[in-house]
């Protein structure tokens, strides 16, 4: 019996308020329903759902390029923070994936993650006990191994 994303990210939330990083990864290639999934959680626990891209936007349009690599971490820990739920749904990520940045999507998640439980969307895959973004060959390519946080996917995805 297969169960919907949304009861997976469920059962996820429960079992990830016992650790450290309180950090869940939602990972799936795009158009897979990891959205929509984001929407019926945050409907039933009334979770904050947080668009990052259109957030982080918003936020440093009218900051240099140095600015914005110096200032992102604080910008979308205000994000989070302003959000009054235990529980933050993250979803369209890929502004910190963005090489120009520099920054290291995982460690800002798992910061993060310390006092909130933290649900990201992730549009990458599993490749053993690794979590991937991108194909090697992409600019904004990264693998981590799965560790100090944990991974839900959609069903043939991984």
């Amino acid at each position: 019996m297969t169960y919907p994303l949304s009861d997976k990210i469920m059962t996820m939330i429960d079992q990830a308020a016992e650790l450290y990083h309180r950090l869940i990864i939602v990972a799936s290639s795009t158009g897979t329903g990891k959205t929509q999934a984001l929407r019926d959680v945050s409907k039933k626990i009334h979770a904050s759902l947080i668009n990052v891209n259109l957030e982080l936007s918003r936020r440093m349009l009218d900051l240099t390029e140095r600015q914005r690599t110096l200032q992102l971490p604080r910008i979308l820990s205000d994000i989070v923070n302003l959000a009054k739920t235990d529980v933050i749904l993250l979803d369209n990520i890929e502004l910190l994936f963005d090489a120009s940045l520099r920054q290291d999507p995982i460690r800002l998640l798992q910061g993060l993650s310390r006092n909130k439980t933290i649900v990201a969307a992730w549009s990458g895959s599993l490749m053993g006990e690794n979590i991937v973004y991108a194909t090697p060959d992409h600019p904004e390519y990264m693998r981590y191994p799965i560790k100090d946080f944990l991974v839900v996917c959609q069903e043939g995805t991984a």
